[in-house]
């Protein structure tokens, strides 16, 4: 008995002197992790910010971005680009908000092939999208006669600019709005019916709160990507200030110009209102989610 007890004896010990080491290990490969992840993510700030540094040491120090606020051709395309981007973004919002829900709620024939068009624009070159367009909406393109007859032009005007926005931009709010509706809880829904409410206090009240915060997401992404519009604009709308001429391109034409201080001054004006929106944006977002006690409560019918 002696025999058989003694290597049990020893293996305990063996087993103590093992987990010190094991986690020495477990230290020194977290220890590399991190360093790993923390040299990855420094390597990807240092992409993003020396760009934007770069924009503002060039600018800032000729006084450039403060004259160019009082240039006629930077205020008339910064008000533009803000009124297009708006308009576009609530015509967005109005209807693309149903195919979202649709898309997360419903399987019908020809589900997969409405769901690929409506991610198409996101993969097109904005080139491909001005010129599809054009063709469509031009005066000799597939619906140019009967909306010449009614007498309504589209390309080359400021509606032009907003029908540019919402083709390229609007996938990216549909994407997350349909994300933020598949994700809410259906059991939640039937709670709400059980105590009386109708579809719409329930979508109002249960699933649209729930959902807000992937809408708000796909909001910022839908603005920032018109904001940025440049291609399908200068194809379908051409590029006349005051008109269709939005920030992305009069700091183009002042580029092609060899007026680098005004080009540099523009961007540098497009990065603050695009940082400040954001900003906004995220406050708003802390301040207007609701608490989840609160959404979750039953709800009776009011």
């Amino acid at each position: 008995m002696r025999v058989l007890e003694q290597p049990t004896e020893t293996r305990e010990p063996e087993e103590h002197a093992r987990l010190p080491r094991r986690r020495r290990v477990a230290r020194r490969g977290a220890s590399v992790q991190f360093v790993f992840l923390a040299v990855c993510s420094v390597a990807f700030l240092l992409l993003l910010l020396l760009p934007l540094y770069a924009i503002f040491w060039k600018s800032l120090p000729h006084g450039a971005l403060f004259a160019a606020l009082r240039l006629p051709l930077v205020r008339d395309a910064l008000r533009l680009s803000l009124i297009t981007t708006a308009i576009a973004l609530g015509a967005t919002v109005l209807l693309g908000t149903p195919v979202a829900y649709l898309l997360a709620r419903y399987r019908f024939p020809g589900y997969g092939l409405l769901d690929s068009i409506i991610d198409l624009p996101m993969v097109l070159p904005p080139s491909v999208a001005g010129l599809g367009l054009l063709i469509a909406f031009g005066r000799r393109g597939l619906l140019g006669g009967p909306l010449e007859a009614l007498g309504i032009t589209l390309p080359f005007t400021t509606v032009a600019v907003i029908l540019a926005q919402c083709f390229v931009a609007a996938p990216f709010y549909i994407k997350a709005a349909k994300a933020g509706f598949a994700g809410v809880d259906r059991e939640l829904e039937m709670v709400a019916a059980t105590f009386g409410s109708s579809s719409w206090y329930t979508f109002t009240r249960i699933t649209l709160p729930l959902a807000f915060p992937s809408l708000l997401g796909g909001v910022v992404m839908m603005w920032s990507r018109a904001l940025g519009e440049f291609g399908a604009t200068i194809f379908f709308a051409g590029n006349r200030q005051g008109i269709t001429q939005t920030i992305p391109l009069a700091i183009f034409q002042e580029e092609q110009a060899s007026h680098f201080d005004t080009a540099l001054a523009m961007s540098a004006v497009l990065v603050c209102v695009s940082f400040a929106i954001l900003v906004t944006v995220k406050w708003l977002t802390a301040r207007l989610l609701i608490n989840d006690d609160d959404t979750l409560r039953p709800i009776a019918r009011r």
